[in-house]
């Protein structure tokens, strides 16, 4: 069997401990018994904490530990879980996990991390020069902390050599799978995710992370444009119009735009669209082509495409995993 070890700390959330070793388990084992087949284990699963004590994760959840750091002499796969508690004081106090995180780089094991914990392979200097991933929402916090990093955070998963990094909080689910695929097989990841009834080969988090539209800034004519254009979305704007209308010119305005938003006037119209056919995907049942014409586009395969290349999520799609109307 392949050799696991999940690492633990405090702070740490315990679904990404415990859930990673259900699901490794469970592999090989709960489909073949669902199905009456004989049943096969393929992962040796052991959790670590610095001392080998019991650890309590954020939720107050304790959870025991079968080994120290120390303890680890070979695994074919380490795994660091989600940063649960504030992260800088994570980072500050996990000094032994960075140096396991070191060790374990040198002596070529499977390094994983999972959402937020990504922020620990970097801290350890392991994801230098790397690709990797990180829960959207702290995209920026982490591309700005490890500058050499090549982030990739619309990803769901990434992998570069032998590390393996994670998005959202809960794709360790997503990591987990493919680990059973690259490991064991893709008919055995496949079992494993129908027995727990879990959707497979999702690739971006595109489609979990807002549209962050409000980004402060302290200009407050371009603010007073934002307001008119989240009114006015759905008319057809041009950027010339929209420039004489408040009294600037196209330069002018497309300057202080990208000042302002980091984002040019057509960019922030096409995103408040798919920001609003995102809602009415979620809560009507209106149809994708209603849909488009609402929002203000005309041309179907080009809202698809957009809407995909904003989602990661084709129209269809996106209602199908987001309704709440289902």
């Amino acid at each position: 069997m392949l050799k696991v070890v999940i690492t633990a700390f405090p702070g740490a959330m315990s679904s990404a401990i415990a859930g990673v070793a259900d699901l490794l388990v469970s592999s090989g084992v709960i489909w073949n018994v669902i199905q009456g087949d004989p049943h096969e284990r393929y992962f040796s699963v052991r959790i670590a904490s610095e001392d080998g004590k019991p650890v309590r994760c954020v939720n107050g959840i304790e959870l025991s530990a079968h080994m120290s750091f120390a303890e680890i002499d070979h695994t074919d796969i380490l795994i660091v879980p989600t940063i649960a508690s504030p992260i800088s004081e994570v980072l500050t106090k996990e000094q032994a996990l960075q140096d396991l995180l070191r060790r374990a780089a040198e002596k070529d094991w499977t390094i994983c991390g999972n959402c937020t914990g990504n922020f620990l392979l970097a801290n350890a200097g392991i994801l230098n020069g790397r690709r990797a991933t990180t829960h959207w929402g702290y995209r920026d916090t982490f591309a700005e902390r490890y500058p050499e990093v090549l982030l990739a955070a619309d990803q769901l998963i990434t992998r570069d050599g032998d590390i393996y990094c994670a998005g959202g909080g809960l794709s360790w689910f997503d990591l987990t799978l493919h680990l059973i695929e690259r490991f064991v097989n893709h008919e055995v990841a496949m079992q494993t995710a129908k027995a727990f009834v879990f959707d497979y080969r999702r690739d971006s988090q595109l489609s979990y992370s807002l549209m962050r539209l409000s980004k402060p800034h302290k200009d407050d004519r371009i603010s007073e444009i934002q307001a008119w254009l989240d009114d006015h979305y759905a008319s057809k704007v041009k950027v010339d119009e929209l420039a004489s209308q408040f009294g600037m010119s196209k330069r002018t305005l497309i300057r202080r735009f990208n000042s302002a938003l980091a984002m040019s006037p057509n960019t922030y119209i096409q995103t408040v669209r798919i920001e609003a056919a995102r809602k009415l995907l979620e809560e009507t049942d209106r149809t994708v082509d209603v849909v488009m014409n609402e929002v203000g586009y005309e041309d179907g395969s080009s809202f698809r495409r957009l809407f995909r290349s904003k989602t990661g999520l084709t129209p269809t799609e996106y209602r199908r995993r987001f309704s709440r109307r289902l």
